[in-house]
């Protein structure tokens, strides 16, 4: 059984992390603070397993930080429509999501325009949307109460219902990547589009239904990421795109696509949302946080680089 270096590494990390932690707070490794920080993961999680599907095509999707806005704050917005908005409100806030990254999809994929131009052409198109929705001003929407419940609740044995939801996505990923034709068609797509066009996949209808994953998965974190806050803001998706990208190439996932485990990502996902915490616990000024976070990002990816390079 070959070993995966960079999921091997990844979790090594993510131990010395919690030792580090546990040495600045004797909480730090305590169930309940170990509990907190997978429910921070999980928002997270949900937005890296789309994104892990864009790298896999070897693909960008950077339109994740006013996709993730949108679906919040049109989720948000259904609720004051009475009680069928707010019964409609979270799978609104998705398909928002979706059809955005419908766009963007048939922009790759039929278009033929770079992915790091039309994501970034949609991002900003939101951005746009959403603040003349707004008018500049924070959104006074208000999270609906299932949005509450899916972010904030508790529905087995006090596991937070966020990672629940981002378990149920990871399986239902798990099971797409390796067990259906799609799944295998995404994996085609990233090693050679052309030979897996001849191969008699569907390389345009694969690649735009990616892409539209994704942005429904990005949606759906700004859905729980404003079910957590109790209402949307404006910019709240920024602070998730480098981490997104991160935490799928940290697990292993070739950025020229191709090649990925989503036990990789999930080591990813973890690893930068408990690097992210210690630094907080550790009470270092923003810049330095900075600094330090994106130094070990870039470290831990040219480690990862020169070992294939070694190969």
């Amino acid at each position: 059984m070959r070993i995966n270096l960079p999921i091997v590494i990844a979790f090594a990390c993510i131990i010395l992390l919690l030792l580090i932690g546990s040495l600045y707070s004797k909480s730090f490794l305590s169930p309940e603070y170990l509990l907190q920080q997978l429910k921070v993961a999980s928002f997270l999680g949900v937005i890296a397993t789309g994104m892990m599907l864009i790298i896999l095509l070897g693909q960008i999707d950077l339109s994740v930080p006013w996709v993730l806005t949108t679906g919040a704050m049109m989720a948000s917005a259904a609720t004051a429509y009475g009680p069928l908005g707010e019964a409609l409100a979270v799978p609104f806030g998705i398909a928002c999501g979706v059809a955005m990254g419908l766009v963007s999809g048939a922009g790759v994929a039929y278009l033929r325009i770079p992915a790091m131009i039309v994501t970034l052409a949609i991002n900003v198109i939101a951005q746009g949307l959403m603040v003349a929705y707004t008018g500049g001003f924070s959104p006074a929407d208000t999270a609906s109460d299932a949005m509450r419940y899916l972010a904030t609740g508790n529905l087995i044995l006090g596991v937070p219902n966020a990672i629940l939801v981002w378990a149920a996505i990871g399986a239902l990923a798990v099971f797409a990547l390796n067990r259906t034709t799609f799944g295998r068609a995404v994996y085609a797509i990233g090693n050679r589009e052309s030979a897996a066009f001849l191969s008699g996949a569907a390389t345009q209808r694969v690649v735009m239904f990616s892409f539209a994953i994704s942005g429904g998965l990005a949606a759906f974190g700004g859905v729980l990421l404003a079910g957590y806050a109790g209402k949307a803001a404006q910019s709240m998706g920024d602070a998730y795109l480098l981490p997104a990208i991160a935490s799928v190439v940290l697990g292993g996932t070739s950025i020229l696509g191709g090649r990925g485990n989503y036990l990789g990502t999930v080591a990813g996902v973890i690893l930068v949302t408990l690097l992210q915490s210690i630094l907080s616990v550790m009470q270092i000024s923003e810049y330095g946080r900075q600094i330090i976070y994106g130094a070990v990002i870039v470290s831990m990816l040219l480690l990862y680089g020169r070992e294939k390079a070694l190969r």
